[in-house]
């Protein structure tokens, strides 16, 4: 892990802890450094599912064409009119972060949305709570919200025993750190 550093200023991510509060919606114009393009065959369907469910909102729409979804900076989605979708979900996901404190009410609008869209929310041996979405695309979306960090935990001996711990435990406190 030596090769690591702390680079958390980049990330509209915050620290994780009981205070974490999520960031605004963004809305600036920038170059995606990734994004996801979804195929769908009803716009208006994915559109209201994705901003009342999953929190995202409309950055900008060609109308009937596609439609670019946000949440927070880097958290980019093109759903795109197409003549068909995967009648399977398929076993690839993408994640997008959240705070622990959402996870209940994202869990909630999924499925008043559409009631059979939620698996979890699951705690993950990496100190995450994660929530699987199915999307009326048939996409499989993860929303992840990482746990405050107890170096007492299980997930801190899981992430320890692969050579990463917080700073002052014997490590360089320049390098990553969970």
């Amino acid at each position: 892990m030596s090769d690591y550093y702390n680079a958390f200023e980049i990330s509209p991510v915050p620290a994780p802890g009981p205070d974490a509060v999520p960031p605004e919606p963004f809305r600036g114009i920038y170059g995606m450094p990734a994004f996801v393009t979804i195929p769908t065959t009803d716009l208006a369907a994915s559109v209201d599912f994705w901003t009342r469910g999953l929190g995202f909102f409309e950055l900008f729409t060609i109308p009937g064409t596609l439609v670019h979804l946000r949440r927070w900076a880097f958290q980019d989605v093109l759903l795109v009119a197409a003549a068909g979708v995967p009648r399977e979900t398929p076993a690839t996901s993408v994640s997008f972060a959240c705070v622990l404190d959402q996870v209940d009410s994202l869990v909630e609008a999924c499925r008043a949305v559409r009631p059979d869209s939620v698996d979890g929310p699951r705690d993950t041996p990496w100190n995450t709570r994660d929530v699987a979405v199915t999307t009326p695309e048939n996409a499989r979306i993860v929303l992840t919200a990482a746990k405050p960090f107890d170096p007492a935990s299980e997930e801190a001996r899981n992430l320890a025993a692969i050579g990463i711990t917080p700073p002052g435990a014997g490590r360089d406190d320049n390098e990553e750190h969970a």
